[in-house]
């Protein structure tokens, strides 16, 4: 059950990402990441309460650091979704997890001092290989769309997953800490309320589109479907080899996306698809470098 709820939680994603391409075209990424906030905020509080869980915390500071990350990072995709092919912008969103496990094991490596009791830390080698596979794919993802005027939303897209990646790290932080997902997440969404609400002084709001406006409720509630249905995974997953399967099912994420850009009409040309296949190869490796360095990490968030 623990890889059908991962890969539900993937087509919900994807689901969201062509959600969030049409209402771009009546709303900017400011309105997109507050209304996606506020959606969040109110399913959040229900199932906290429900669920029985406080959301008072003891540690605002790292929820509100974690916070301005995670809404750089979900503004930066919104953009990207918007100017890119959505598998493009998936994909591109998805390379967090190269990201996170060179922050981990790169930190393991910078922290160890040479000496008889602390010997020289393992997986050097893959994890150098698994960055310039990675990177090798969002080259070649983002050759094509260098072409179409395209290459300052790919940098955007490549933006949103380092700071996705850094997002993640507090996540683990506030995971270690006994904090609630519940909580977390909630906090998250009142962070992308609030910072997109203040973006707005700065780029203004769009005309009111009438009913294409309902566009913007699929977002936020697909948004925190995909979530709770990636934690289901996760909680099901009772032994290594299970979390494993369940962290790499995530990229069926970009499966998903790719066959709505087909059906969108979004022309990606055989080295687009080659990149997509290094980035799901290298971020495949990079969950297992993970798992081997700090086991039982939380979920990702999307």
């Amino acid at each position: 059950m623990q890889a059908l709820w991962m890969v539900l939680a993937a087509f919900l994603f994807a689901s969201m990402g062509v959600c969030v391409k049409v209402a771009s075209e009546y709303f900017n990424s400011a309105e997109l990441v507050c209304y996606r906030g506020l959606i969040g905020m109110l399913i959040l509080w229900l199932l906290a309460r429900s669920q029985r869980v406080t959301l008072a915390t003891q540690y605002p500071g790292i929820h509100a650091w974690r916070s301005l990350v995670g809404v750089v990072s979900l503004g930066a995709w919104f953009f990207a979704i918007a100017h890119l092919p959505l598998a493009t912008a998936m994909a591109l969103n998805y390379l967090s997890s190269v990201w996170i496990a060179a922050f981990l094991i790169g930190g393991t490596l910078l922290a160890w001092r040479p000496s008889a009791a602390a010997p020289r830390p393992t997986l050097q080698g893959p994890l150098v290989l698994t960055v310039l596979a990675g990177f090798a794919g969002v080259v070649l993802l983002l050759r094509p769309s260098l072409h179409q005027n395209q290459s300052f939303a790919g940098l955007i897209g490549l933006l949103s997953g380092i700071t996705a990646a850094f997002a993640y790290m507090q996540v683990v932080a506030l995971a270690r800490m006994g904090e609630p997902e519940e909580r977390t997440v909630f906090y998250f969404a009142m962070g992308a309320a609030v910072a997109g609400g203040a973006a707005l002084l700065l780029t203004g709001t769009s005309p009111w589109p009438g009913w294409p406006v309902l566009w913007l409720l699929p977002i936020g509630i697909l948004a925190a479907a995909g979530q709770l249905c990636m934690t289901r995974a996760y909680a099901s997953a009772k032994t290594q080899r299970g979390t494993l399967l369940v962290a790499n099912l995530q990229y069926s994420g970009i499966v998903f996306s790719a066959i709505y850009s087909v059906l969108w009409g979004d022309e990606i040309p055989p080295i687009g698809w080659i990149g997509m296949a290094l980035i799901v190869g290298s971020g495949i490796v990079a969950t297992i470098l993970r798992e081997r360095t700090a086991p039982g990490t939380p979920a990702e968030e999307h």
